[in-house]
């Protein structure tokens, strides 16, 4: 099986190691173009990726979106059987799509037709989701609404933040992969059309979904902190400055005004919300390092009944 590999970041790596360990036809892998990154923006950053796909020596398409004559005739002239999408970053028309005998098949880190869209991991956290997974689908037109062929579900931990599930479903995405594959391979495969009554949609990340609302429930207050740990991080204010916060758990049994510090100590910073409050362990300033809360505590003169979310105003 000729297969052609679409992907950029890091999640999309073990899958493309895992084709290449079990000794698929890697014809190519198409990836999103070099980032241009410093102070002069001269410096060019590839892929994670398409850094692989170089170790393998790898054919490599970077197209600044993937349409026109030239780009379908570049990927039908690696004449593969069947593309595998994973974490792309760009809709394929029909056309391309529909380029290979075998179509397109996408890992999408749900288990579709829970939670379609740009950001499943982080909304199943927010959600409070016990369970999440990987979906192996046919790619279609709509997003993340084709039939399904394979679903390999996982628990949540309690405490799980966005980068380790993110971390876990990688892997088991890979796994996956190989054995729709192979299921496709044999003509073994029973795809299933999702449920459209049952569809839930994960926005694309941003400011306004990081930012924490300290009027909630401290259990969602964490599960917020969690979702976006390590990026692009869970804010608030304080003294009038955006703080990130990480290593958060909730405590039901706190009891004080929404946002204001309880207490500080070796464990982290109690905050109340709205109901109960959350212990932060740790706060990463603007334009600072990521610091233990009772360090940023000591370091700013952060004491119990100081407020987070003040905007500037306390």
């Amino acid at each position: 099986m000729r297969v052609l590999f679409w992907g950029t970041p890091e999640f999309a790596t073990p899958p493309l190691r895992a084709l290449l360990g079990e000794g698929y036809d890697v014809v190519g892998v198409v990836t999103q173009p070099d980032k241009a990154q410093g102070r002069s923006r001269s410096t060019l950053i590839p892929s994670p990726v398409k850094l692989v796909a170089l170790e393998e020596g790898l054919p490599v398409l970077q197209p600044e979106k993937p349409r026109g004559e030239e780009f379908e005739a570049a990927v039908r002239a690696l004449t593969p059987d069947i593309s595998v999408v994973v974490a792309y970053g760009h809709l394929l028309p029909p056309s391309v799509i529909e380029l290979p005998p075998m179509g397109t098949v996408n890992i999408h880190a749900s288990l579709l037709p829970r939670w379609r869209g740009a950001a499943p991991i982080q909304a199943a956290i927010r959600a409070g989701d016990t369970e999440t997974g990987i979906s192996i689908m046919r790619m279609v037109q709509r997003m993340d609404a084709g039939n399904v062929l394979l679903q390999a579900p996982t628990p949540i931990a309690d405490d799980e933040t966005y980068g380790e599930l993110e971390l876990r479903l990688s892997e088991l995405g890979a796994l996956a992969l190989v054995e729709a594959l192979t299921l496709l391979s044999l003509g073994a495969t029973k795809e299933v059309v999702q449920n459209e009554a049952h569809v839930t949609f994960a926005r694309k990340i941003d400011r306004a979904q990081a930012m924490i609302d300290w009027t909630q429930r401290g259990e969602d207050v964490a599960r917020t902190i969690r979702a976006f740990d390590p990026r692009p991080g869970a804010f608030t204010t304080q003294r009038g400055l955006d703080v990130k916060l990480f290593g958060a758990r909730a405590a039901m049994d706190a009891r004080g005004d929404a946002g204001h510090v309880l207490g500080i100590d070796e464990s982290g910073m109690l905050v109340a919300c709205g109901e109960g409050g959350v212990r932060i362990g740790y706060v990463h300033p603007a334009g600072k390092r990521r610091l233990a809360a009772l360090d940023y505590a000591q370091g700013r003169g952060v004491s119990v009944g100081d407020v987070f979310g003040d905007n500037g105003t306390a």
